[in-house]
């Protein structure tokens, strides 16, 4: 012990050994460094990094700095916000891709060389849906990161795919097609598409890009990212794995899950949701699944990687993709130093995940500046590619991204980059906000000679949609080289008016009212107003439409040369298309994307479902279009008449509507079947379900058509109350009813069977624990909240009401969030009486089963108590009255209120196994669970024949701003799309519960036509375009936020 002790005070004493840097400085004999003595700097790095336009950029960095210090570096200087869809990529000798570990530093990256490191900054988490992108720069980057797939045999596709993809590219980056620049495709053969570009392929790209003219570089690049997004290989990176039967495939990990490769086709999907694990161990991958609800014949699939490095590398891959896309946040964990026994691998996902970036970019928006575009497609006339500052050619502030945003002048010049001269106020970018910027005098400096121009930009908004429409820019405002100005000052004129053409055309599309700013603070047409708001506004982070961007507007000079009809048969009429629009996307859910599933099936349990629509899908686009002529004549002042259309069309379509009805029933119980007998078919329709296109259960497109029935009859309706008698429409729209109340005479009587049934499979799918719940005789009757008390007070409990039983559940902890059966009450022999009280609830009654314990419940309200004490009475009434009604027993399943909520759920999917939480989240049971409510089978009655859609704009919550949306009523909810062209919605707004109302005078909007929606604090304000469609989002909306009674189903204008 004293020799230890000496050795170590010598050791601290005289001259000493140089100090190892593995031993932190005053321990075993290190020394400290003096306060006075400036600390040496690291080894330094210099790292190339090559940008996504293929400039160099190069970079210092402390070989021991973190790979964060290197990466927000790059960030930095592109002045990225939405940098964690972004990464830094190498590749070692042998062809392997790593990521660079943020986390680790750079000395320590596995493979990475410190002589002279490149490094490429790349996209690294491919969105599915680039609508979420909330800057135009991000897009922008992701652009050229497909340019340089597609360029590099990464993103396969067919050769007509790729001709469109690559004239959109040339659109964003060279303007409008000009036959005086572009006689033939030679323009294109100095620039790379594919790897297998030819000459064909070229006359490809050159046709589209005809047809692409009027289109700002912004509408290219998110019509490229559509176009992308759709390909199966889009996002796919290879890795080379074989099976353990030594069959050489590919691996590849995106946001749905990992997808397995034969070369570049497709063989499997292990979808996120199907997985329970993934590992490595050495060069095996294995990836442990579900053990049942998923089809596949194994609980674990393993695959070999060449070496323990590819193999973790991939592994890496999809931990940081699952992080990224599936967790809304993921926790932060310090990584452990390496111990003696290593534990595995303690790496994490370590940025943002997906919704973190959108509230991010939401919460720290600021204004940007402008960016140029790269030059990589623009030649000059020695045939070499301009190239930016500093090897950056997208970087820069100047104002030519914002000409280019809102013209479409062929062959746009480029600017130098970097000259304060050139700065002019950004325009937001921001989701769901717009900036109005004040007219500024800029000075551009031509890149071809010393010519000056003064240029008075227009006040203007930027909007950031494909569906956008700009104004042209005037062709002499933009700089040109001395060497294009002549040429470019003869195809003006045409240029000009061939685009202003296009957007009127584009225009006409849109039969509603139009939205646009003036210089002026309020312009108003036919009752629609829009302010020009000179300071940025913010979009709320409200969960509802909070993926949406800005909505169309547009300009002024198109506004002018409208008249808008203010009759009110022309806002009947526009229903009508509105809502046609509607119907047949609805109808195209089942005809085409439901049809293009089933075809991958042997079976054939789906064609029943796809021939009850297929007809009615075919007859109804040419309907559609009919419509639009019409509407397009009426706004033109041109002769028009609606009668003879409505007469005529139902007399042809009604035929197929009677076949429709003959066969809804039985094609619904076949489905039914089929769900609860084939594993197969159930998983096949939940993955549908789950598809964004299918935004409402199944079964409720296939009554779409006994809707749109009534529908119809609404609309003939009002034309019949608006017109005289002695109008030319009112003896076609008379002929039209008729002709139509024959169909609807049978129909009515399949309204109530139809929707019971649907009601009681969508039931049948979230409550678990029981089997056959569809049975004959049983009527729905109402679902809800109520709190059950037991020893440990009042708990949630969810009810549902049926003709011959009263079942309560709870909700599992579950991810698909089912409701479980706790107990069933028989209703014959059922009392019900009033609480004495004991509880505390000034809303609690007791249900008295015969032969069973009794349950004390309380409604919310005194108006939720009396609509249950009202429905329980009546249904108990009628079992009672009734001798032959049959108790119809179910699955044996007792209280376990006094177990705790947690028993016997382990491993129990039952009938909810694989389904998604988030796809039936909007679903009335799901609603009322959320909002402790409750609804009755005359709401669905109520609710069924009511229906709309239109635009609409909504107000920002922190501002004046307005944003146009498409909006579509149904189901009790509102679904917001940019366009009617959409296919699939962006947001949602369930109205159970929701008050709608008009403003009052301190909610201080001074605009007409306004509603306001709200449920506690959260506040909503719409505005429509005329007093008729004001009245009529109102009285639907109504329709869904007022409840009623199962007593008044069939009373007065609210049953059938």
């Amino acid at each position: 012990m004293n020799d230890i002790e000496s050795i170590s005070m010598k050791g601290s004493g005289g001259s000493k050994m140089p100090h190892s840097h593995s031993t932190p400085a005053g321990v075993d004999g290190g020394s400290r460094t003096p306060p006075t003595t400036p600390r040496k700097a690291g080894k330094m790095l210099a790292v190339r990094v090559q940008m996504l336009d293929d400039t160099i950029t190069m970079f210092q960095v402390q070989a021991k700095a973190l790979g964060r210090v290197l990466f927000d570096q790059v960030c930095k200087q592109l002045h990225l916000l939405e940098a964690d869809y972004f990464g830094l990529e190498y590749q070692e000798p042998n062809g392997t891709k790593y990521w660079l570990d943020l986390e680790k530093p750079v000395c320590r990256q596995v493979g990475l060389s410190l002589i002279d490191p490149i490094l490429r900054f790349c996209v690294k988490f491919y969105t599915p849906d680039p609508a979420q992108l909330e800057e135009e720069f991000t897009r922008y980057l992701f652009c050229l990161q497909i340019k340089r797939d597609l360029a590099q045999g990464l993103l396969q596709c067919n050769d007509n795919t790729a001709a469109l993809m690559a004239s959109y590219i040339v659109q964003a980056e060279c303007g409008d097609y000009v036959i005086e620049d572009y006689p033939d495709h030679t323009y294109l053969s100095t620039y790379k598409f594919v790897p297998h570009q030819d000459q064909e392929l070229e006359r490809r790209i050159m046709e589209n890009h005809k047809k692409h003219a009027g289109q700002s570089p912004a509408e290219a690049d998110l019509n490229l990212l559509e176009t992308a997004r759709r390909c199966e290989l889009y996002g796919m990176k290879m890795h080379p794995a074989k099976d353990h039967e030594g069959v050489p495939l590919n691996l590849a990990v995106a946001h749905m899950g990992i997808v397995v490769f034969q070369n570049f086709t497709k063989i499997n999907t292990f979808s996120w949701a199907k997985i329970r694990k993934i590992s490595f161990k050495r060069k095996r991958f294995l990836i442990k699944l579900h053990p049942e609800g998923y089809g596949y014949y194994k609980d674990t699939v393993e695959f070999f990687f060449e070496g323990r490095n590819e193999c973790k590398n991939f592994w890496k891959k999809c931990v940081e993709n699952h992080g990224f896309f599936r967790c809304s946040v993921v926790k932060r964990v310090v990584r452990q130093k390496t111990r003696v026994l290593s534990r595995g691998s303690s790496f994490r996902y370590s940025g943002k995940t997906q919704k973190q970036i959108v509230e991010f970019v939401r919460d720290n928006y600021v204004k940007r500046q402008t960016f140029q575009r790269s030059n990589s497609f623009r030649q000059t006339s020695g045939g070499r590619a301009l190239q930016g500052l500093e090897g950056g050619g997208y970087r820069g502030a100047t104002p030519s991204s914002s000409l280019m945003g809102s013209s479409s002048i062929s062959a746009h010049p480029l600017l130098p980059l970097g000259d304060p001269a050139l700065e002019t106020p950004a325009l937001s970018l921001s989701c769901g906000s717009m900036t109005l910027d004040s007219p500024t005098t800029v000075t551009s400096v031509s890149m071809g000679g010393t010519i000056h121009r003064r240029e008075d930009t227009a006040t203007s908004f930027r909007t950031l949609t494909s569906i956008d429409v700009h104004s042209p820019a005037t062709p002499s405002q933009v700089p040109v080289p001395r060497q294009m100005l002549a040429a470019s000052q003869q195809r003006i004129s045409s240029a000009d008016t061939e685009t202003d053409k296009q957007e009127k055309a584009k225009k006409q599309e849109n039969n509603n009212s139009v939205f646009a700013n003036e210089k002026s603070p309020e312009k108003r047409t036919n009752g629609m107003t829009e302010t020009s708001n000179p300071s940025m506004v913010n979009t709320p982070d409200l969960s509802p439409v909070k993926n949406i961007r800005n909505g169309e507007m547009e300009d002024a000079e198109v506004r002018k040369t409208k008249r808008w009809p203010t009759d009110k048969a022309y806002y009947i009429a526009k229903e009508l298309l509105m809502t046609e629009r509607t119907y047949k996307k609805d109808l195209d859910v089942i005809n085409v994307w439901f049809r293009e599933e089933v075809s991958r099936e042997a079976e054939l349990e789906g064609e029943a479902v796809v021939s009850l629509i297929e007809l009615l899908a075919d007859v109804h686009g040419p309907c559609l279009q009919e419509m639009e002529a019409r509407l397009e004549r009426w706004e033109s002042n041109a002769r028009h008449n609606i009668g003879d259309f409505l007469y005529n069309t139902l007399l042809n379509v009604l035929p197929l509507y009677d076949q429709y009805l003959e066969n809804l029933i039985p094609v619904l119980e076949k489905m039914e079947y089929y769900t609860r007998t084939s594993r197969r078919f159930d998983q096949l329709c939940r993955d549908f379900e789950a598809q964004k296109h299918c935004y409402l259960p199944l079964t409720s497109f296939l009554l779409k058509p006994l809707q749109r029935l009534l529908h119809y009859n609404s609309i003939i309706d009002r034309l019949l109350d608006h017109y005289p008698k002695d109008h030319t429409d009112f003896e076609d729209c008379l002929a039209a009813r008729d002709r139509l109340g024959e169909t609807l005479l049978e129909g009515l009587s399949i309204i109530n069977q139809a929707e019971n049934l649907v009601q009681l499979c969508e039931m049948q799918r979230d409550i678990n624990g029981f089997d056959n719940l569809v049975q004959e005789g049983r009527r729905f009757i109402r679902q809800g909240c109520l709190q059950k008390y037991s020893r440990k007070g009042f708990q949630q409990r969810m009810f549902f009401l049926f003709s011959d039983i009263l079942l309560y559940t709870f909700r599992t902890q579950q991810p698909t969030q089912c409701f479980r059966v706790h107990g069933q009450l028989p209703l014959k022999g059922m009392k019900i009486r009033e609480s004495d009280n004991k509880t505390g609830s000034d809303f609690a009654f007791v249900i008295d089963p015969q032969g069973n314990q009794s349950l004390t419940v309380a409604a919310s309200n005194e108006e939720e108590k009396e609509r249950w004490l009202e429905d329980l009475n009546m249904a108990i009434a009628q079992a009672d009255a009734d001798p032959k009604m049959p108790y119809l027993n179910l699955k044996a399943c007792s209280s376990a209120d006094e177990m705790g909520d947690g028993v016997g759920l382990e491993g129990d999917r039952g009938s909810c196994g694989g389904a998604k939480a988030s796809q039936r989240s909007n679903t009335t049971v799901h609603v009322c669970w959320h909002r402790n409510t409750s609804i009755s089978y005359s709401d669905q009655l109520r609710a069924f024949q009511n229906q709309l859609s239109g635009f609409l704009l909504r107000k920002f919550k922190n501002s004046n701003g307005w944003q146009k949306l498409w909006v579509v009523f149904t189901n009790f909810c509102l679904f917001f799309y940019k366009s009617h062209r959409d296919d699939f919605p962006l947001a949602s707004l369930p109205l159970l519960g929701y008050t709608v109302t008009t403003p009052s005078e301190k909610d201080g909007i001074n605009k007409d036509f306004v509603f306001k929606l709200q449920f506690k604090s959260h506040v909503y304000f719409f505005r429509a375009e005329s007093d008729y469609t004001f009245g009529r989002w109102v009285e639907v909306i109504r329709s869904a936020t007022q409840q009623s009674h199962v007593s008044s189903s069939f009373n007065g204008k609210e049953g059938y």
